[in-house]
Parts: structure tokens; sequence; C-alpha cells
């Protein structure tokens, strides 16, 4: 009997990049003699459903679209009960975590890797009830990605998310918060923070820092606290592109789960999506819980 592939694809990801590339994508699959079902998405959360709720028989699932796309796709997964290994194809406007697998942007080569490539398994999160795939945020430019309309995402990309986070400098927030991680206990106000499984974050590569490693079973930690000037503020952003890190200013830290707890609830995000309001946040990794497909030659 053929192997079974269910494909499930954002239209809409990136700049439609997907309609021009549909048919190679789906003579690759065909080449590899697998039967096809093809679903693409047209509202928020449907790749979720379908994978949640597709039948035991698929072989393989693959998804493209941009890294929204692959957290619905995951979440669908996990929350099936059972687990098909996942091939990804990037075809959004900034896939941090395909760009972190090492997974080709040239869509046709990301296929080729889904049906071809190693598979490898990877660390996810969850988060409360919900699952994440490789970042966990709260705070400064958080909301960005998912307040940003998506056909000024299609056309400035990278720009978009830059342009739309500088208008908020002038109405810096901090959030009186305690995070808790085995015995260590952290007490601050913090501007920003995130929890991470991957090596590039909003398109910068290294942000999360060193010799990350995604089937380690730990996140990487970044807190950073409320700056008193401008200028603070502005060293503090260098110092993150840059992986200077300034203890003074910031936590950064590795762990397996964390809890973290704010006088009110404040807003997340999930994978570049809206995450909710949220007082309390339990955080922990689900070590290597996703197969994905990658190259044969990635870490």
């Amino acid at each position: 009997m053929k192997k079974k592939l269910l494909f499930v694809y954002n239209p809409k990801a990136g700049k439609e990049k997907i309609r021009e590339n549909l048919a190679d994508v789906l003579d690759v699959f065909a080449a590899h003699d697998y039967d096809l079902t093809v679903v693409p998405t047209r509202r928020k959360d449907e790749a979720r459903e379908v994978v949640r709720d597709r039948s035991k028989d698929y072989d393989l699932v693959v998804c493209s679209g941009g890294d929204g796309t692959l957290d619905e796709t995951v979440t669908g997964m996990i929350q099936s009960g059972f687990r098909t290994t996942v091939g990804y194809i990037p075809a959004g406007s900034t896939n941090d975590y395909g760009e972190s697998l090492g997974l080709s942007k040239n869509m046709v080569q990301a296929a080729e890797t889904a049906m071809e490539g190693k598979d490898f398994a990877c660390d996810m999160g969850s988060f409360n009830e919900d699952v994440f795939v490789y970042i966990a945020a709260f705070g400064l430019f958080t909301d960005v990605s998912y307040e940003t309309d998506q056909a000024v995402k299609n056309v400035l990309g990278h720009m978009a998310y830059i342009l739309e986070g500088m208008k908020r400098l002038s109405n810096v927030r901090s959030f009186p918060m305690k995070v808790t991680c085995g015995d260590r206990v952290i007490e601050d106000e913090f501007v920003f923070g995130m929890i991470t499984n991957s090596r590039s974050v909003g398109g910068f590569k290294n942000i999360t820092g060193k010799n990350v490693q995604m089937d380690d079973g730990l996140f990487e930690v970044t807190l950073i606290k409320m700056p008193t000037n401008p200028a603070e503020l502005s060293s503090i952003m260098g110092s993150l592109l840059n992986r200077d890190i300034d203890s003074e200013m910031m936590y950064c830290f590795r762990a397996s789960e964390l809890t973290v707890e704010a006088k009110e609830p404040i807003a997340w995000t999930l994978d570049g999506e809206n995450g909710g309001l949220h007082k309390v946040a339990e955080i922990k990794n689900l070590h290597k819980t996703v197969v994905i497909r990658v190259d044969e030659g990635a870490e």
C-alpha cells in the first residue's frame, strides 16, 4: 500500500510564495510515491484542528507557512495523543525555527528534506494548558508580530516588526514579577522576558545565547530589567543583540521548567502569536517530544 501524507499549508504566509511553488512541492511528494491529502488553511487555528483530528493512517505530516503554522501543527500533534513525524517547509516572513533547524529557504529543497531528511526529536514547551514550539515571551515588542497587519508583513518582512516596535519605545512599561526555577527565586521589575528553544528570534541569530541545543531538555531564559533612562534602554538592546550580557540589567540562565508570577494578568506571545493574558505562567520543557525532518548534516 502507498504511504499516506497529510500536507497542511497557509496560502497567505509570508509573501504568499507557497502559491508559486505549490505545484513543484506537490511534485516532490508525488515522486516519493505518497498518497496525498492537501489542506490549505483559511483561518487561524485550522491547522491545529486538522492535525489533531487526522487519521492514524498517515505516515507523515508536512506543514508549510510561518512559525505560527508550525506551532498549530505541533500543538495539534500533541493534542491528538499520538505522534507522526513532521516535515516543515518554511514560508513565513521570519521563519526563526526553520532557520534554527537549518532548513532551506528554497521551498522545493525543504520539501525534499521532508521526504529524505533524518528524523530529529526536538524539545517543545508547555505553557499552562497551551503548547509552544520555540518561544514564550512577554513585555516590550511581544505583541508586534500579531498586531502588525499581514499585508504589511508580506511587503516589509523583518522591517515591519522593527518599525512597529519603534513606535513603542517612548511608552516602555515594566512588570513586577516573581520567577521561580527550582530553588532559585527572582523578584524584580522586567520590561521583557523570553523563554526560548531556538537559535534565532525575530530574525536575529544567536540572540538567545551561544551553543543552543534544541534537544537538551533546557530552555534559554532571558529577563531584562526596567531601564532608568533611554540611553540605558538602548544599551540593553545592544547588549541583547550582541549577546554581550550585562548582568546588572539582565538575568540569563537555562532551565527545564519555571513559574512566572505577575501582580496582574499580562500579555504573552507564543511563537509570535497571541498567547493571552496570564497572571501565572507554568512553563515546562517537553523533552524530545516531536520528531521533525531535518537535513542529514544538521545538528
